[in-house]
């Protein structure tokens, strides 16, 4: 058969493979270990983002005949719930063994920016009063500049003040 295609597959030399052999066992078993899953931190962050992706299933359910559409509505919706939960690692830990609630450390997190928020305000208190007058000190001296170099256009005259107009 000439005008059939062969598969040809390179192959490594043989005195790279008596070099490479013990790191390429070690590196096999680290990839059999490493896990693949998204890493989320928030469990009931990816469930509202199943719930907006449910929308979507819905209305792609639309298009389909009224006699399966709800059973297969909620056969997709299903498998699409399932192999998110499996593919999805919650704080390293699988979807099954993660909790709702928040943890410790993420209560310490927000404990702290709240109080890095609470001393920048503290802070902004005591700085922009300052900044603030020395700003307000600067506008009133450009206005006074300004008030010394107004002269009146018009030189006004001397008006007389008729006691009878008639």
């Amino acid at each position: 058969m000439a005008g059939a295609p062969v598969l040809v597959v390179p192959s490594p030399p043989r005195d790279a493979e008596r070099v490479a052999g013990a790191d390429d066992r070690a590196s096999v078993a680290a990839t059999s270990r490493e896990d693949f899953r998204v890493r989320c931190t928030s469990k009931r962050a990816v469930t509202e983002m199943l719930e907006l992706c449910g929308r979507f299933v819905e209305k792609l359910g639309d298009a389909l005949p009224e006699e399966i559409r709800q059973p297969a509505l909620r056969d997709v919706q299903w498998t699409f719930e399932s192999a998110v939960q499996e593919n999805v690692s919650i704080n390293g830990q699988a979807w099954q063994e993660a909790s709702d609630s928040f943890m410790d450390s993420d209560i310490k997190v927000l404990e702290d920016q709240f109080d890095e928020i609470i001393v920048d305000i503290a802070t902004k208190r005591k700085q922009y009063p300052r900044k603030i007058l020395e700003c307000v000190i600067k506008t009133i001296k450009a206005k006074q500049e300004i008030l010394k170099q107004y002269y009146p256009v018009v030189h006004p005259l001397d008006l007389k003040y008729d006691p009878d107009p008639g």
